[in-house]
């Protein structure tokens, strides 16, 4: 199969600010660079279960598109059968059987995503950002939905932990419309108030909620309402947005007169 043309870079309106914070990039590099050495005996751990489990390469690696739409090679432990992309859906479905063994205990942790930290140390990725998505249903973004692919993708998000349990809602013939039309279009919404706000401590609030989702306790967080809050706040900035949009256009009208 072909591989994808690069992804045009997503259109940003005049005085459009969705630069990350500054601390941001020197935050990942330091807890990716220490996350790498401290789990270094996990993952030897999980490769070798991997390579006892099923015959194939110990990595999984997939064409994501990043920043602005470039296409990148993303990292993960292999949890499929290696003939993945030749045969199957791009996305995992509901009981997928071309889930291994250990890629059954793998994936609700989220352990396969690990090796991402090395896509953080090569400035591909970030810790906390919008799930990187495959170029076939990035060409399907409307001009809004762009907006995500303004900044680093992430190995974490309040979407992807909104939507830890979607392969449940990813059943049957039409798992491809329902991904389409309701999952991907939801995760977007949240992915694009996490853009217009992001922030330092924003990435700490997601990264301790991921932390506590890995330990089973992620029902102590309330993340329905942290993305009830950012849709609240992005629902504010653009109306004042276009009210000073309002009030600058009769200005604009004299002088031209």
């Amino acid at each position: 199969m072909a591989p994808h043309p690069p992804t045009p870079p997503p259109a940003r309106g005049k005085g459009e600010a969705l630069r990350e914070p500054p601390l941001k990039r020197p935050f990942d590099v330091l807890v990716a660079g220490i996350g790498t050495v401290m789990l270094s005996p996990l993952f030897a751990v999980i490769a070798a279960a991997i390579k006892l489990d099923s015959p194939g390469p110990v990595m999984y690696r997939a064409t994501r598109s990043g920043r602005d739409g470039h296409p990148f090679t993303m990292f993960k432990f292999r949890t499929m059968q290696e003939r993945r992309d030749a045969h199957g859906p791009k996305i995992t479905t509901h009981a997928d059987r071309r889930v291994t063994r250990v890629g059954r205990l793998l994936r609700p942790s989220r352990l396969d995503e690990l090796p991402q930290l090395w896509n953080v140390l090569r400035g591909d990725m970030s810790l906390v950002g919008p799930r990187p998505e495959d170029p076939h249903y990035v060409e399907l973004y409307s001009v809004d939905d762009r907006t995500v692919l303004t900044v680093r993708p992430g190995i974490t998000s309040l979407a992807a932990l909104l939507y830890r349990d979607e392969e449940r809602l990813l059943i049957g013939e039409g798992w491809e419309r329902v991904y389409i039309e309701q999952v991907m279009p939801a995760k977007l919404a949240i992915d694009r108030s996490y853009v217009e706000r992001q922030a330092l401590w924003l990435d700490l609030k997601i990264l301790a909620a991921t932390a506590l989702g890995l330990l089973g306790l992620e029902r102590l967080v309330n993340l329905e309402r942290k993305a009830t809050a950012l849709d609240r706040d992005r629902a504010r900035r653009r109306q004042g947005a276009s009210l000073n949009q309002d009030q600058e256009r009769p200005g604009r009208e004299a002088s031209s007169a």
